[in-house]
């Protein structure tokens, strides 16, 4: 069983860089295969279809988000609330391989437009969004907010210099991210 957790993570990781690199809609599955070493058919044993290896790859990142809104549910809506569910978010853009699956959407944007993962992502984010923000609240508050949380997807892409950590650029955003937020 092993064996087959890490084929699957070994494909998911080739596919990755192959759409990143070529694009989502130019690598093939036979790429794919050719890349790892093995026949399509052992491909098709872990996933049937590019759209099955992109679901995978986001499954990670969209319980994690689930999880935050269900934590997010059982807090008072507070200013001190909004400010950890900031870090808490920050602390899961850390994990795992997300920072490549971003850069992976960043490439890919026209192509995966309509795709129904890029859906639900979006409407979990804008779910989490209410977290931060009351219907009440003045448009600049409303929006300052936001832009709190999308702050810490920005440093992956603004803060590009090599000389820069991933945890200098992580703790940047944080700090950033925190000062925007306000009731």
């Amino acid at each position: 069983m092993r064996e087959n957790a890490d084929t699957r993570t070994r494909i998911q990781e080739i596919a990755l860089k192959l759409f990143v690199e070529q694009g989502y809609e130019a690598t093939s599955l036979r790429q794919i295969a050719e890349a790892l070493g093995v026949t399509k058919a052992a491909l098709y044993y872990h996933f049937k279809s590019k759209d099955e290896i992109v679901l995978s790859l986001t499954e990670d990142r969209v319980r994690a988000v689930e999880e935050l809104i269900a934590w997010a549910e059982t807090q008072p809506r507070t200013e001190e609330t909004r400010r950890e569910l900031i870090r808490r978010y920050s602390e899961d853009l850390h994990r795992g391989r997300h920072r490549e699956v971003m850069r992976f959407f960043e490439r890919n944007q026209t192509a995966l437009k309509h795709h129904p993962v890029m859906e639900k992502n979006r409407g979990r984010m804008f779910d989490l969004l209410t977290f931060l923000v009351e219907p009440d609240d003045p448009a600049s508050v409303r929006l300052r907010n936001s832009m709190a949380l999308f702050t810490l997807h920005a440093a992956w892409f603004v803060l590009r210099e090599d000389t820069i950590t991933d945890d200098e650029r992580g703790a940047a955003a944080l700090e950033v991210a925190l000062d925007l937020v306000r009731r």
